[in-house]
């Protein structure tokens, strides 16, 4: 009898777990840059704080909105004590890494890319493993391919006029980058240019059998910052510029008085079956840049035949149930 009482009532909390329901913004202020995944029942959430590295968890999209932050680095050293930006936390080999920007505190031209090494929970601590780049660099990201290894792509000036999206290949002990630097995307379509040219804010996407990289395209002070998109041929050598195609326009963009729509992730439902996209926005008509901007998180969607869909920023009154 004390074993189906049990039963019973561990299926009840499963089910209160499943039904919970939330509304957007997940985090607000203090929700730019967003990166969410989800492993051994925990959401973890990194977001840009400007002084250090931060991480929170929860085992609900909802409870993340008040989740406890946990800082994992911080550093008085000049070279990249300030201005820390978009981080991520991805699992390489048999360890957690957090990629991360980080500059000096007098300007913006010191941003270089870091790395930090965890264990095997991203709720281990961490150790600052070094500097990656020896040039501006910004928003790392990781890329797999199952040919040509595990690469970082990032936001760059490298021999181009406008910041522009690089990638470069991510060394065996993931904590350092081998080889050429490669452009593989530039600001060259008007929709990319509003306030200044800029690609930015790179992240990877495997949706139905292709290989895709959402990105931030115009400035982030306009309204029609928003997300562009690319897709991998599949048949070349993903560091060349020709093996990607540019969707034509925004494929995520304001709405619903979300304004700036941009520099997302995406993540997988714990069943694997659902893929979410987390992405920042802000109420100013205007755009924004700075500390006002909040964290936003839906379903990806989808056509009816299943093809991919961004859809449009869900409105704050949009209630969704937990992820399946």
């Amino acid at each position: 009898m004390i074993n189906r009482t049990l039963s019973i009532f561990i299926s009840f909390l499963v089910f209160c777990s499943l039904s919970l329901a939330w509304n957007n913004p997940i985090r607000k202020p203090s929700g730019s840059d967003p990166f969410v995944v989800y492993t051994d029942g925990y959401y973890y959430l990194l977001t840009t704080t400007w002084s250090d590295v931060e991480i929170s968890r929860s085992t609900t999209v909802e409870s993340l909105e008040t989740a406890t932050k946990k800082v994992v680095y911080s550093t008085t050293t000049a070279s990249h004590c300030c201005n820390f930006w978009a981080p991520e936390v991805h699992y390489l080999g048999d360890k957690w890494y957090i990629y991360y920007t980080a500059g000096e505190s007098e300007s913006l031209d010191g941003q270089r890319l870091h790395v930090l090494t965890g264990g095997a929970s991203p709720w281990d601590d961490y150790t600052y493993t070094g500097q990656l780049t020896n040039e501006w660099a910004i928003d790392a990201s990781v890329i797999r391919f199952n040919d040509y290894g595990n690469h970082l792509m990032f936001s760059c000036f490298h021999g181009v006029t406008y910041q522009s999206l690089c990638i470069q290949n991510l060394g065996s002990e993931f904590v350092s980058l081998t080889g050429d630097i490669y452009v593989i995307s530039q600001p060259t379509e008007s929709w990319e240019q509003v306030g200044t040219p800029v690609n930015e804010g790179p992240a990877a996407l495997y949706f139905g059998g292709t290989t895709y990289i959402s990105y931030s395209a115009s400035y982030c002070w306009t309204s029609s910052y928003c997300l562009g998109l690319l897709a991998w041929d599949g048949s070349t050598t993903p560091t060349e510029a020709s093996a990607w195609s540019k969707q034509d326009g925004c494929v995520f963009t304001s709405a619903n008085g979300n304004y700036g729509t941009g520099h997302n992730a995406f993540f997988q439902s714990p069943d694997g079956s659902q893929t979410w996209i987390v992405y920042h926005a802000t109420t100013s008509s205007s755009g924004a840049c700075d500390d006002s901007r909040y964290t936003m998180i839906q379903l990806l969607g989808t056509d009816s035949d299943g093809s991919l869909n961004f859809g449009e920023p869900v409105a704050w009154t949009h209630t969704y149930s937990e992820p399946s």
